[in-house]
């Protein structure tokens, strides 16, 4: 389904990882090639720009990483972003320029574009957030369906077999999803589109939509 495809949904000009997604039609095929990815990459960083923190851990000079943040590796936090009070970085993590990740957010399996903000309260897995990005407070991506199957991705044209177990959200460019809302696993949401606070998300969501509730998505009006 055209509307998926990583290049509806993402400008990859705004990420460090522009090449995880080379050759990629769906931008969850990258999920299980992130760790690795980040190893590469973070080898050919300049030493000048980045510091390397521990195994697998690079991080831009210019970025602000709170003392009692945790950042595991593989993990690449760029230029200007910023890590705060008791953020939670599992390892497999790419924290675009600029980006935020806020008190006690939880990070695992992601890429995060620039700009992103994770700034309240939020778990994020297995997950790839588009540039400008945002997530409200308390708002989380669930990656793991609780009958413990592999995800599927329901569309007006029919579900779409990932293959994955673990498969949390897909965020296009400049989304806004409310606060408390829940992301669940497989779903994918269009660039520029808003998700009402409170809400519970299980399937496609069409660029420059307003997500009100499960039988009610509008399309914006300029």
């Amino acid at each position: 389904m055209k509307e998926l495809m990583l290049k509806e949904n993402y400008n990859l000009e705004e990420t460090i990882a522009k090449d995880l997604f080379e050759g990629v039609t769906y931008p969850w095929e990258v999920l299980p090639k992130i760790g690795a990815f980040i190893k590469e990459l973070g080898a050919t960083l300049d030493p000048e720009e980045y510091e390397k923190r521990g195994e697998d851990v690079w991080v831009a000079k210019s970025a602000t990483v709170f003392e009692s943040a945790y950042i595991h590796g593989p993990a690449i936090i760029g230029k200007n972003a910023e890590v705060r009070h008791c953020a939670f970085i599992r390892g497999n993590a790419i924290v675009g320029e600029g980006a935020v990740v806020g008190n006690s957010t939880e990070l695992k399996n992601v890429v995060l574009f620039n700009k992103v903000q994770v700034p309240h309260y939020n778990y994020v897995g297995d997950s790839v957030l588009g540039y400008k990005a945002h997530m409200g407070a308390g708002s989380i991506t669930s990656n793991v369906k609780s009958d413990k199957m592999l995800v599927k991705v329901h569309t007006p044209e029919g579900d779409i077999e990932t293959g994955l177990k673990k498969f949390g959200a897909m965020i296009g460019d400049e989304v806004e999803v409310g606060c408390g809302s829940v992301l669940n696993p497989g779903t994918v949401i269009g660039k520029c589109s808003n998700i009402y606070p409170l809400s519970s998300v299980r399937k496609f969501v069409p660029a420059n939509s307003i997500y009100k509730n499960q039988g009610e998505v509008v399309t914006k009006h300029e």
